[in-house]
């Protein structure tokens, strides 16, 4: 029946529009679809990829899914980011593929995926930050994230106490019955210190029934990653949350930028999507599908990663321009027992200061290191290419040095080590050791400005 008979609004043919009666445009697009669907047997609403939303033929299902998603939230068994999709602010069927992997990486009963590592964290603050609570972080966790936590208790009527990575007798000096979280990293950032989670969970437990029934323990395992360690972290008691930022291990090429929370307690990760829902934040289909084909190779390259680094931290250790060297592997490592115990591999971050050299030094020192483009002076790690950076200028510009040198955290140099070879990642940081301070700023000016020229880039030393 022609289409134009449909359109009279004093009258309507009984029979129901069809679509091989409907313009080509029409028809074109949406036979289209349904053949994508046929292929694929998920149904997007796109002819040639996936979308952020599917046909759901009616409302049955969306009714079956709300269903679902109260059982999710009363019954507290499962987490309703394992849902089916129905709108990719929730999750995608990539997504829901990735938290599979996720869950099965770190052992974990549920997860929530999110946009980036901060976003992970920042969530989960916002959910175990109640007003009024109090919140222990170890020193040397990621600044964004101990700013983030500071911010958060300011505007909420809480408190954060800063304690030293490894003083178990501060963190339980540090507790009191206000204490809903705990937070340290597995390796940090860039002194590479090494949490027990076996004696640090083991405290929790006990805290939580002497005198803080809310604390919760929260685990940042981006370095280390689940690879890295022996036993998932989950399996410990005391440990209620990991969090990480998938770009750097697990993602790997510097390509996709994402995180994620895992942990066996489903209420507040239930709790967390619901807020995830209402913000934004998640990660997208296309990302997450990308993740997962490349996990696999991913997880070669960390172990490469981490069998080079020890290399690279061993020659440092033994170099005579070179005063001091953090990584996991070495055995003067301050948490060598810990390590041993717990950790299978190393990862890819070291840092080391150079033999009397200043704040300005060790940064022209990182400058010149960058004129052998092996490695490449990047803000962070775990990629293809070695990346280097001088640590007060990417990550604590604004720090005073007084409180630089009080954390120890003062003229680092961070080195990320990629998948080349490490004789040549060596071969360059001896030539930089021992040249550095014959090649002048105006040298490193000079070969920045003709690699601008040459690579026919932006000049990266301007910034409008």
């Amino acid at each position: 029946m022609p289409i134009h008979d449909y359109l009279h609004p004093t009258h309507c043919p009984i029979e129901r529009p069809r679509l091989e009666d409907m313009a080509p445009a029409t028809r074109e697009l949406h036979d289209a679809i349904d053949a994508a669907i046929r292929r694929s047997g998920v149904p997007y609403l796109h002819p040639t990829d996936t979308t952020i939303q599917l046909d759901l033929l009616g409302s049955q299902r969306m009714v079956a899914w709300q269903e679902a998603k109260a059982s999710c939230v009363f019954d507290a068994e499962k987490c309703w980011s394992q849902l089916p999709q129905v709108y990719a602010r929730y999750g995608v069927e990539a997504t829901r593929s990735l938290l599979d992997e996720v869950c099965r990486l770190e052992n974990a009963r549920g997860a929530v995926l999110a946009d980036s590592g901060m976003q992970a964290c920042a969530m989960l603050f916002d959910v175990l930050l109640q007003p009024g609570s109090h919140a222990v972080l170890c020193r040397q966790i990621y600044n964004k994230t101990r700013k983030y936590c500071e911010w958060l208790a300011a505007r909420t009527g809480g408190s954060v106490t800063i304690v030293d990575d490894g003083d178990l007798a501060g963190i339980e000096a540090a507790v009191d019955k206000r204490t809903t979280l705990i937070f340290a990293e597995t390796y940090t950032n860039p002194l590479l210190r090494a949490v027990d989670p076996e004696q640090l969970g083991g405290l929790v437990q006990r805290l939580r029934a002497q005198r803080a029934p809310s604390l919760r323990l929260v685990l940042d395992d981006t370095i280390a990653s689940p690879w890295g360690v022996k036993r998932p972290l989950l399996d410990f008691e005391g440990i209620d949350f990991v969090v990480a930022s998938g770009t750097k291990s697990l993602a790997g090429q510097d390509r996709d930028l994402w995180g994620y929370i895992a942990s066996h307690r489903i209420d507040a990760l239930n709790e967390l999507m619901d807020l995830q829902a209402m913000r934004g934040g998640i990660l997208d289909g296309r990302r997450a599908q990308a993740i997962l084909t490349g996990l696999p190779q991913a997880e070669r390259n960390f172990a490469r990663r981490s069998q080079s680094a020890s290399r690279v931290a061993a020659f440092l250790g033994s170099h005579p321009r070179v005063s001091e060297v953090h990584h996991p592997s070495l055995p003067d490592h301050p948490d060598r027992a810990a390590v041993e115990r717990h950790y299978r591999l190393p990862g890819s971050l070291l840092s080391f200061r150079l033999a009397g050299a200043d704040e300005d030094a060790a940064r022209h020192f990182c400058d010149v290191l960058a004129t052998c483009t092996v490695p490449r002076y990047a803000l962070s790690f775990d990629g293809l290419a070695t990346k280097l950076n001088h640590h007060r200028t990417v990550s604590e510009y604004f720090t005073p040095e007084e409180e630089l040198r009080r954390s120890d955290i003062d003229r680092l140099v961070r080195l990320g080590v990629g998948v080349e070879e490490p004789d040549d990642i060596i071969a360059c940081l001896n030539w930089a050791l021992w040249s550095h301070d014959r090649v002048t700023p105006h040298d490193v000016d000079a070969w920045q400005e003709a690699r601008t020229q040459s690579l026919g880039i932006y000049d990266a030393r301007k910034t409008s």
